[in-house]
């Protein structure tokens, strides 16, 4: 069995035959994982502030005396950012 037997498919590609904001977020973090740095990015560039925003969301439940609602806003608007211009990069 492999990591991408359990992986999700894309209903945006599946059913309309169009690439989604998050296709090969997945499979970028599978290459993280596996210390493949600079092919995860080709892959999926918002892929480190993505895994940067997961990390600050976890901390956020486990450190309740801080707030963390800024950092994260500021985590969505750039990873907002990044999507939109790799998206627009990989299809025109």
């Amino acid at each position: 069995m492999d990591i991408e037997d359990f992986m999700f498919t894309c209903p945006s590609k599946k059913f309309l035959g169009v690439e989604c904001l998050g296709c090969g977020a997945q499979r970028a973090i599978v290459l993280v994982f596996e210390g493949k740095f600079s092919e995860a990015f080709q892959m999926y560039p918002a892929v480190y502030t993505l895994l940067l925003f997961f990390f600050t969301l976890g901390l956020s439940f486990i450190d309740k005396k801080r707030k963390y609602s800024n950092i994260l806003m500021g985590l969505v608007i750039i990873n907002l950012i990044i999507m939109v211009i790799g998206y627009g990069y990989k299809h025109y």
